[in-house]
């Protein structure tokens, strides 16, 4: 499994990809048949549910904006908190185990979580992650067990109703009989409202999150009536079972119209072998919507492709990271935070103009940026890098110091970068002076490759590519070069995008096999084609140079 979590990529096997639609739902809650959520039937201290809505303690809509933290396996990764939050998210999700898999989070530590998120004036989910794929992995913990953990952890959690939400166990039913979900999420709902817990409570959905046989959303109406207090809020997690826009908003409307409150708990958006999540949808209708979102994940996934900061390093997002922070419907342009912690912001004053940035370190994919700090009547929370292109801006980096490394940026190529300065209110500085900034050329050759067939059957085969760098500079911006003999084609791929003409194959990378570090691999996987001879290639070239093969 990855180390951050059991994402869908791993779940499904790929006979299954023509199931993942969600047509096969039939989609119990429409509207003639839904029936209005009742206000909170015990008296609500904290954030809870009015009617079919997560609001906070004084009636004001909150929607959740932010990400996963990966806590129980990164414990010294708190730091994370401060950043997410520079980045402009209101909520963090944080990974906890009850013991049952990993090393539990005890009393001391969660105590420790809960002061963190609130010094940086997040709301905090607290998940338990054992739970992941019951019913078809055997490595996972009871919803039951789970509800013992926060039950013992009820003095800590004590009081803390305005600032903790807590989700009961991660994906807590795999594929195997689904419908196996609904009772025992109902007894653990039970179970903690009558050991005293009074905060919202959180239910992911069946099928590792994805709720792709519609089990949470035909049984919802039940499991919400089954809490006593009618402060309980469903969670369903986006990834390549959701990879069209009807799929996203025929599920999302559907707890609107039944006015049954609803998160995004997990997505993600970059493409893998089983699909393509649609996140613009996601993002977009969730805001459309009112709905909270919680992308998938700060860092330290054994696949980075899903991490949204390398190295846990707010100055270094992934695309995928500028997507969720800085692109339309993210974090920075949507995201409000609660009240409880003093409200709307009477600070109009912007920070002063940074210092121009000058380069240094420039190589063939990265370039370090520095400038002098700007000033503000408040404090300046970050700092946002922008390419500059003609009369357009794309957000390149952030951070919380004055000084970025770039990286990810094709070699030889030319740029210009300008900075701006944010403050805890939102307030934008006007923009600095830009630096031009000129890439090393790539180099060519210097590599070394390797090609092996997985597996095979009758007309198709899996196949895998490492590519090395055998040089003393990164290799940026890539295209590798090979071709079949007996007229195999490639149907899909994962770590690259495919051209075929005839024999001919190009590949040009993915995001997160876009740059090969000096010494380092990439690998990328494809399904194939074949007939009766599926020879291997022979020989392969890097940027035009010719490879050695390995």
């Amino acid at each position: 499994m990855r180390r951050a979590r059991s994402t869908t990529h791993e779940r499904f096997l790929p006979a299954l990809a023509a199931l993942l639609g969600l047509s096969v739902v039939l989609g119990f809650l429409t509207p003639a048949a839904a029936r209005a959520a009742e206000s909170p039937r015990a008296l609500a201290t904290g954030l809870h549910i009015s009617d079919g809505r997560l609001v906070e303690g004084n009636g004001n809509d909150f929607v959740m904006r932010g990400v996963n933290h990966a806590h129980t396996w990164y414990p010294g990764e708190t730091q994370s908190l401060a950043d997410v939050k520079a980045l402009g998210a209101n909520t963090v999700r944080v990974v906890l185990s009850d013991g049952h898999r990993w090393t539990k989070n005890g009393p001391d530590d969660v105590a420790n979580v809960i002061a963190q998120c609130k010094a940086n004036r997040l709301i905090c989910v607290l998940e338990v992650h054992d739970t992941t794929g019951y019913g078809e992995d055997t490595a996972a913990g009871t919803l039951d067990h789970a509800a013992d953990y926060w039950i013992g952890l009820k003095d800590v959690l004590a009081g803390q109703e305005n600032y903790v939400v807590v989700n009961i166990g991660n994906e807590p039913w795999g594929n195997t009989n689904p419908e196996g979900w609904t009772a025992p999420t109902i007894a653990a709902v039970k179970k903690l409202r009558a050991a005293g817990l009074e905060h919202t409570i959180m239910v992911d959905a069946p099928n590792w999150g994805q709720d792709w046989q519609g089990v949470m959303r035909a049984n919802a109406r039940t499991v919400y009536d089954a809490d006593p207090t009618g402060n309980l809020i469903f969670s369903i997690h986006m990834y390549s079972v959701f990879d069209t826009a009807q799929e996203i908003t025929d599920y999302l409307n559907a707890f609107v119209d039944a006015k049954l409150p609803l998160l995004i708990g997990e997505f993600g958006g970059p493409a893998d072998q089983w699909g393509d999540p649609d996140e613009d949808t996601m993002m977009a209708t969730a805001q459309q919507l009112r709905l909270g979102y919680l992308a998938w994940s700060w860092s330290g996934n054994t696949d980075p492709v899903l991490d949204l900061a390398i190295d846990f390093d707010p100055g270094r997002l992934s695309s995928w990271g500028q997507r969720i922070f800085h692109g339309a419907n993210g974090i920075a342009q949507t995201a409000k935070e609660a009240t409880v912690f003093g409200g709307a912001s009477t600070d109009t004053q912007a920070p002063t103009a940074p210092g121009a940035p000058a380069a240094s370190a420039v190589t063939a994919t990265s370039a370090t940026l520095t400038w002098a700090a700007s000033s503000d009547n408040v404090g300046v929370t970050r700092y946002d890098v922008v390419r500059v292109s003609g009369g357009t801006e794309t957000v390149a980096a952030s951070s919380t110091t004055n000084t970025v490394t770039l990286t990810g940026l094709t070699g030889g190529t030319a740029y210009t970068f300008a900075v701006y300065a944010r403050d805890a209110a939102g307030n934008r500085s006007a923009r600095s002076a830009t630096v031009g900034v000129t890439t090393a050329a790539t180099p060519a050759g210097s590599c070394a490759v390797g090609y092996r067939v997985v597996g095979e059957w009758p007309g198709g085969f899996q196949g895998e590519i490492t590519l090395r760098n055998t040089g003393s500079a990164p290799v940026s911006g890539w295209t590798l070069g090979f071709a079949f003999a007996n007229g195999q084609t490639i149907s899909s791929m994962w770590g690259g995008t495919p051209a075929q003409s005839g024999g001919a194959v190009t590949v040009t990378p993915a995001s997160y096999t876009s740059t090969v570090p000096a010494g380092g691999s990439v690998t990328i996987g494809f399904l194939g084609n074949k007939g009766t001879a599926n020879t291997a290639p022979t020989a392969f070239t890097l940027n035009g140079a010719a490879c050695t093969t390995a």
